[in-house]
């Protein structure tokens, strides 16, 4: 996939297919809608486009908004570029652009400077200032500009429509299984190993203390969960439990998020960490007493390891 930055221009190729989106997720419907434009785009030997931004919009509008992202920008255009579609024009959303009519947008930006002729537009998108317009406003400004406007084809997965607000909500209920589904991939989480309370390596459980290295990355809800976790310096995804809370039990009362990466000797601190979800084993809960969190730890294993050893006999 080849990248266009916000000073690119992509005058002189061939001429696009193209969809405008912030594509927090790369969903199952955000990968349903980039498969419809690259069939597009071979079908008319156009190039196929995805434009979307490195900012969040609504930031720039409301500087008091805080969101909880699915993908953080580098996670994002990884799985963009795993959809298989030509190009990825990268822009910068500023206050100039939030007072660009859906017009000009389309005029100055997709046709004069990215050279697109056909714009696929997702069956809930709207864009342009005041994001008032609908797909009728669109294609009537395209027969103007000499951009052909087509409507996309929803999917829904569970007979519900797919949507990163939807997946947004899964997560922060605990629902990871759910929310893969609509993913399409397991949820993910990057972060740098960083001193903790050592609790865990006192109990015979020693864990990792993950600092997200993107602070906007969605946390979900409280609990201990089955994870598969790769250390910097390796390829190796290793069965691990990674538990998200406040540690009630020693009286703590900020969240952290510990992972006890199973069997694994070695030292942590400093070095990268993935962390993929898979399934919520239980909430948090207060434990009486440090022997009975151990019992439940050692559980917590047990579990988490029955887990993947029925998931390898499955594939």
């Amino acid at each position: 996939m080849r990248k266009i930055s916000q000073d690119e221009r992509n005058i002189g190729g061939r001429p696009a297919v193209a969809t405008v989106g912030f594509f927090d997720g790369v969903h199952l419907g955000h990968q349903h809608l980039v498969a419809q434009l690259v069939a597009m785009a071979r079908s008319a030997d156009m190039e196929s486009m995805v434009v979307t931004f490195d900012n969040h919009p609504r930031q720039v509008l409301d500087p008091t908004f805080v969101p909880r992202m699915l993908t953080a920008y580098e996670e994002k255009i990884v799985r963009l570029a795993k959809t298989g579609v030509d190009s990825c024009a990268i822009l910068h959303f500023t206050p100039e652009t939030s007072i660009l009519s859906a017009c000009d947008f389309m005029q100055q930006v997709l046709r004069d400077r990215l050279n697109v002729r056909k714009l696929l537009i997702g069956y809930d998108n709207r864009f342009g200032h005041g994001r008032t317009e609908g797909f009728d406003d669109y294609v009537r400004y395209g027969e103007k500009i000499g951009i052909e406007v087509v409507k996309s084809t929803e999917l829904t997965v569970d007979g519900s429509k797919v949507s990163s607000s939807a997946i947004r909500q899964l997560l922060s209920d605990g629902d990871i299984e759910h929310a893969t589904r609509l993913l399409g991939h397991s949820y993910t989480m990057i972060g740098h190993v960083v001193e903790g309370h050592q609790q865990g390596r006192r109990l015979g459980f020693p864990t990792a203390n993950i600092a997200l290295d993107d602070p906007v990355k969605l946390i979900p809800a409280p609990g201990v969960y089955a994870v598969k976790a790769r250390v910097e310096g390796s390829m190796e995804m290793k069965r691990a439990v990674m538990n998200i809370g406040s540690r009630p039990t020693f009286g703590g009362d900020t969240l952290s998020l510990e992972v006890h990466v199973i069997n694994y000797e070695g030292d942590l601190y400093g070095k990268s960490m993935l962390v993929s979800l898979a399934h919520r084993l239980r909430g948090e809960r207060r434990f009486e007493s440090t022997g009975q969190l151990v019992a439940q730890m050692r559980e917590d294993v047990r579990v988490v390891q029955h887990i993947f050893e029925e998931e390898s006999e499955n594939e």
